[in-house]
């Protein structure tokens, strides 16, 4: 059986994930490419006390890298966006990035 910590693998912290956070109780996280909506929301649900709404998820594909001469790709990995109730409270880890 899979931990929660081994589906909500990392915090997305960029501008447009913070815009959402602030206005619209929508938080984004790395998860676990073979993780479901229903996993990911009771894993969130558990390790921060909230209550989901909803769960999208977002398959990252890899992209073409390059360093000087060395050539290669990204990894792929999962993305989901967490949408909180209205009556729920907001995640305090991003509230302080704010």
């Amino acid at each position: 059986m899979k931990s929660v910590y081994d589906i909500i693998l990392a915090p997305i912290v960029t501008e447009a994930s913070m815009d959402g956070a602030a206005s619209h109780k929508k938080y984004t996280f790395k998860v676990a490419k073979d993780a479901t909506k229903p996993e990911i929301a009771d894993a969130v649900e558990k390790i921060f006390s909230v209550q989901v709404k909803s769960v999208n998820t977002i398959n990252m594909k890899k992209k073409p890298k390059r360093l000087g001469v060395h050539s290669g790709y990204s990894s792929e990995w999962k993305k989901a966006v967490v949408t909180l109730t209205e009556k729920s409270k907001t995640i305090e880890f991003f509230d302080a990035l704010m």
